[in-house]
């Protein structure tokens, strides 16, 4: 049919609690704060999945509709600062209609600036024990197919692939 892999996502997940070494431990974490922090999240965000067909291109009324949502909870969100700047942020959701409840990893974004600084393993760490801390069992993310970088993190922090989506295309000559 003259169809190609377009985009690929993963599904991945881990049991929790997490037994994390020490030195992925401890990240210093504030809650989001509607009417403060919207605008500087969507600015990391936007830096942070720059590439991104979807993510990087985040609009207010998006941020807006999932905070809207019945998973929403400020205190999910987790930003860390460095230098008085966000550096980067862990965005957890909780489904409680699961039993035992489910925790999701729904956006983790480090600002470029702050990269290389190990940032992104102890935030999904922090946003894991958060979740793990409000009675989920097992954590689950999505992530690219061809975010190799994301991939080998996740499967360091004991996440595996569960499920994998596939988006097709096709090139039109003409």
């Amino acid at each position: 049919l003259g169809l190609h892999d377009h985009r690929m996502l993963h599904q991945m997940k881990r049991p929790l609690p997490l037994d994390a070494p020490a030195e992925l431990r401890g990240l210093p974490t504030r809650a989001f704060e509607v009417g403060r922090d919207e605008e500087i999240l969507l600015e990391v965000n936007r830096r942070a999945f720059a590439s991104h067909p979807d993510q990087g291109h985040m609009t207010r009324a998006q941020l807006d509709e999932r905070m809207a949502q019945p998973w929403f909870d400020p205190a999910g969100c987790l930003l860390t600062e460095i230098d008085g700047r966000v550096a980067g942020f862990c965005w957890t959701k909780l489904f409680e209609d699961y039993d035992p409840p489910l925790g999701e990893i729904h956006i983790i974004g480090v600002d470029p600036d702050f990269a290389g600084r190990g940032l992104g393993p102890r935030l999904v760490v922090a946003g894991l024990e958060h979740l793990a801390g409000r009675g989920a069992a097992e954590g689950v993310l999505f992530v690219e197919g061809d975010n190799d970088g994301a991939r080998a993190m996740y499967d360091r922090l004991g996440f595996v692939v569960t499920r994998t989506d596939r988006a097709f295309a096709t090139s039109l000559h003409g």
